[in-house]
């Protein structure tokens, strides 16, 4: 099944308002990929990705000149050219990456950073709130997203529904309801049977979905679930996770490769519902099975446009297994932990990264590209190769300070299976095979090691499930390799240590 066309007046005529054209930008017409590419190897503005670490965008800079990451977690060691990070600083504990961020617009170093290379500069951020927003205008810098407070509303679990309703992009059978006891649940749910799932309004990575077939699983999240004033209630299913990325721009929605997600498996989260990888290969879905989740993801950005939302988005997808019917099951308005996966893949080398279409839309830059032939091309399978990305989270219920943490770089696995450190780089292209991996780290020594810690992600060619979407042999080495290069310590008794687990990536 196609995508289904939007005629180039009718995008023209999209609800979300283009953002002012820059000065030096005026005049200038995009009408093929080339000259996107061309574009961006020229551009002359600064453009800043503000977050934790680079991963998410990973490898940009070498797209777009004057591109630059300013993070928090030095993963690099000082070593990657352009990645600045700034002195610590002392600060409250985070509880959140909008905070971190907050932080680091405040901070003198990362202030003087901007101000060295001129007024007239951009964020993008994983995430942001109406703080980072007013932090940022002091900064000097424009936000190339929108508003925090519309990607707040459209970033609720409830609202999404009801988006994906209006796109006719189906959700598993479910019921919106207020829920304040395991009566009430029971009451409102009966239609779908005795296993739920249970979701609040907002939340990441398993944290805020709740699987319910008891009263004394009910209990257990009870008061989280009874203090949202209304929760999304599903029927549980026997699924497939799947994931997909897109970009509404005036022109209509560019739409990426769907990509297997890794979700629950315990050698790499704590958390039963939590994301913890992804694969990209050509053979993961059926024809068929492609095209629908191209075409919601197409209608989605279609219909996120008329709700005033315009750039990058990713839809998590759930294929049920006995029916192969594809259900929406979240909307993530932003980049995502997908993004390196969906960048880095081969229609991104031979044509551009799915990102550049986001900077493109808040340029003011006008293009006039096929976007029906672009989504068409790009969902073939000679522009997919076959990758694959581990999270890999600490599991322990324990707390403990590291003491040795693996470097940032290039992996490599022998034929016992056997890992160890190469050489180091900052380019995940630069693995030469399936004995290699690239591994970014996240959590070094001095930090804090404690249940549902980010370690670090690997990334490496070929697949690490089996056809029947478990970890494979490889998968369970490399993971087992990478654990072992860290070591802890006992925290001392005086220790007041609270870390927090939020979502860094």
């Amino acid at each position: 099944m196609k995508p289904r066309a939007v005629s180039r007046s009718a995008a023209r005529k999209g609800t979300a308002r283009r953002p002012r054209r820059h000065p030096r930008l005026r005049g200038v017409a995009l009408r093929e990929v080339s000259d996107i590419r061309r574009f961006f190897h020229r551009n002359e503005i600064s453009i800043y990705f503000i977050s934790a670490t680079n991963f998410n965008l990973l490898g940009m800079d070498e797209w777009v000149r004057n591109f630059k990451h300013i993070s928090y977690i030095d993963c690099y060691d000082g070593r990657h050219p352009n990645v600045f990070v700034p002195r610590e600083m002392p600060h409250a504990e985070f509880s959140s990456i909008e905070e971190i961020n907050n932080y680091m617009l405040a901070h003198p170093d990362v202030r003087a950073h901007i101000g060295s290379r001129g007024r007239g500069g951009v964020g993008v951020f994983l995430m942001f709130d109406g703080k980072t927003e007013a932090l940022a205008r002091e900064a000097g810098l424009r936000i190339w997203f929108p508003k925090a407070r519309l990607r707040s509303r459209v970033d609720n679990k409830i609202e999404t529904v009801r988006i994906g309703n209006k796109a006719g992009v189906p959700s598993v059978p479910n019921v919106l309801a207020k829920v304040d006891s395991w009566e009430t649940l029971r009451k409102v749910s009966r239609s779908l049977g005795e296993k739920l799932v249970v979701q609040t309004a907002f939340g990441d990575s398993g944290h805020t979905t709740f699987f319910i077939r008891s009263r004394r699983d009910y209990q257990r999240h009870a008061s989280e679930i009874a203090e949202a004033p209304e929760v999304k209630i599903m029927k549980r299913i026997k699924c497939r996770p799947a994931a997909i990325e897109a970009c509404a721009t005036h022109r209509g929605t560019v739409v990426g490769p769907l990509m297997t997600e890794l979700v629950g498996f315990k050698q790499l989260t704590p958390y039963r519902g939590g994301w913890c990888g992804n694969e990209i290969f050509a053979g993961a879905f059926t024809p068929a099975l492609r095209d629908k989740a191209s075409h919601y993801a197409f209608a989605f950005g279609e219909q996120l446009r008329k709700e005033g939302y315009r750039g990058y988005f990713e839809l998590d997808l759930l294929i049920e297994e006995e029916t192969h019917r594809l259900y929406l099951g979240e909307l993530n308005p932003r980049i995502t932990g997908a993004s390196s996966m969906t960048n880095h893949a081969a229609f991104a080398h031979a044509d551009c990264p799915l990102f550049l279409f986001h900077l493109l839309e808040f340029s003011g830059v006008d293009f006039e590209l096929d976007v029906d032939a672009l989504n068409e091309r790009w969902a073939d399978p000679r522009y997919i190769d076959s990758w694959s990305q581990l999270v890999i989270k600490h599991t322990d219920p324990s707390i403990d300070r590291l003491t040795a943490a693996p470097p940032t770089g290039i992996y490599r696995m022998d034929r016992d299976g056997n890992v160890s450190y190469d050489r180091f780089d900052y380019h995940r292209r630069a693995i030469q095979g399936e004995r290699e991996a690239f591994f970014l780290r996240i959590s070094g020594a001095g930090d804090y090691r404690y249940e549902g810690a980010d370690l670090g992600i690997l990334v490496t060619r070929g697949r690490l499930m089996t056809d029947r979407f478990k970890l494979n042999r490889r998968a369970r080495r490399w993971i087992r390799g990478i654990r072992a290069a860290y070591s802890g310590e006992p925290l001392s008794s005086s220790s007041s240590a609270q870390p927090g687990a939020f979502k860094l990536l």
